[in-house]
């Protein structure tokens, strides 16, 4: 009996023919120079193909919204044409791949920012959080607070990239709102602290979240935009005073776009699955009229598990995938797993980055 985590979805107008997606995964091996996407890239991503969905690693949609050395960009000629490399070469393996759009938000260097302006925020609250500048790991500036009249110029944004995404390639894309990014910042009670249409109410602060999806879906068709979420997740301090009404409130105003997917961080991001106290992802999961996509710390047992019972429709892996280009092939046939290299999980070349072995290369 085939398990139900290697057969078909539709999600949308597209079919995948597994449920195991490679989830977004940053690796900075952009050209520094422009921050554009390459054929090592290229060569990464069609490594890959067979997840029954490829997610990108996050993708500035300006100068502005860059955060760490070397992640690429979807807002430049240069970048669209690299990004036209990797999912040309992704569709020619048989795969499907979104492109996850990203602003960092406060979660920047001056170093990294245009004129060495100060990064951007829902409020000028420092996030007590690092990030890398290309030689080492740094304390985040201290951002300045968005003008209300800015906003605009920042959906505008997200927009062109929508559109630039289109133009390379991808089969959809994928809206970050986790993690404690500028969406998740203007989410969160801690890290918004506005008194202007959005701040304050629950209304006001999911207004530029809606916003960005109204632009997203001008530039997209419906059910080729998943939203990424991470409702318990305190990653790059950001909290919440009652993530259980912000996210319920959030994901009812969500369903209006009808989207591909919602994908949700289930714990602490890259950490413990433990939930607070009152914190219930299935109560928000039911909120969700969609396809669901779960991540964090899944296991070839757990996954399995989940999608058979219904608790999530797909199931998003990170590291495995690091260093398991035929992840699907390994967790279908129970084999073993190539360890992952941490020491080149940011930055360098082909070490750590494309060189893992697959079953066929270790039965050779």
């Amino acid at each position: 009996m085939t398990e139900k985590l290697f057969t078909p979805l539709t999600l949308g107008d597209l079919e995948l023919p597994n449920r195991v997606v490679m989830a977004p995964l940053t690796r900075n091996r952009a050209l520094p120079e422009g921050d554009v996407p390459h054929a090592l890239n290229a060569r990464y991503y069609a490594q890959r193909a067979s997840a029954g969905l490829i997610v990108t690693e996050a993708t500035q949609i300006s100068p502005e919204g860059k955060g760490y050395a070397w992640t690429p960009g979807i807002y430049s000629e240069a970048q669209v044409e690299g990004w036209r490399l990797v999912t040309d070469a992704v569709h020619a393996k048989g795969g499907r791949i979104f492109a996850q759009l990203w602003h960092v938000g406060r979660v920047s260097h001056v170093s990294l920012q245009p004129n060495g302006r100060a990064p951007v925020a829902p409020s000028a609250i420092t996030a007590r959080t690092r990030t890398f500048d290309g030689k080492s790991f740094v304390e985040t500036s201290a951002p300045r607070a968005l003008e209300t009249d800015e906003i605009p110029r920042i959906v505008a944004d997200y927009r062109k990239a929508a559109e630039n995404a289109r133009a390379a390639g991808f089969d959809g894309i994928e809206l970050h709102g986790a993690n404690g990014y500028l969406i998740d910042q203007f989410l969160r009670d801690c890290s918004n602290r506005r008194t202007d249409a959005y701040g304050g109410s629950l209304e006001n602060r999911a207004r530029l979240l809606i916003e960005v999806l109204e632009a997203l879906s001008i530039a997209w068709p419906v059910g080729r935009i998943g939203l990424r979420l991470s409702p318990f997740s305190n990653a790059n301090d950001v909290a919440d005073s009652d993530p259980m009404k912000t996210f319920g409130y959030v994901l009812g105003r969500v369903n209006n776009f009808r989207l591909s997917y919602l994908h949700l961080v289930e714990g602490q991001t890259g950490g413990s699955r433990d939930l607070p106290e009152g914190a219930d992802l299935q109560a928000l999961r039911r909120r969700f009229d969609g396809p669901y996509m779960a991540n964090n710390g899944y296991d070839r047992a757990m996954a399995i598990d989940a999608v058979e019972s219904g608790s999530a429709d797909l199931i998003a892996f990170g590291k495995p995938f690091i260093a398991n280009p035929d992840l699907v092939e390994r967790l279908r046939r129970d084999a073993p797993l190539n360890e992952p290299d941490r020491e080149t999980f940011y930055g360098g070349g082909e070490k750590g980055y494309v060189d893992y072995p697959t079953l066929t290369d270790i039965a050779a």
